[in-house]
């Protein structure tokens, strides 16, 4: 059974400003959840 992905809730990345969608990884804390990857997760000390 194809799952349809049209409705995932979206935030855009505060690093990269790309925007970002829910993950079954992030179900439990998707509040919390600030950047699109692990990457722009280290990276964002460097924006200053």
């Amino acid at each position: 059974m194809p799952h349809k992905k049209l409705n995932l809730p979206e935030k855009t990345c505060p690093v990269c400003q790309r925007p970002f969608a829910w993950r079954k990884k992030w179900a439990k804390d998707w509040e919390n959840v600030r950047y699109c990857s692990e990457r722009c997760r280290r990276e964002r000390n460097a924006l200053s």
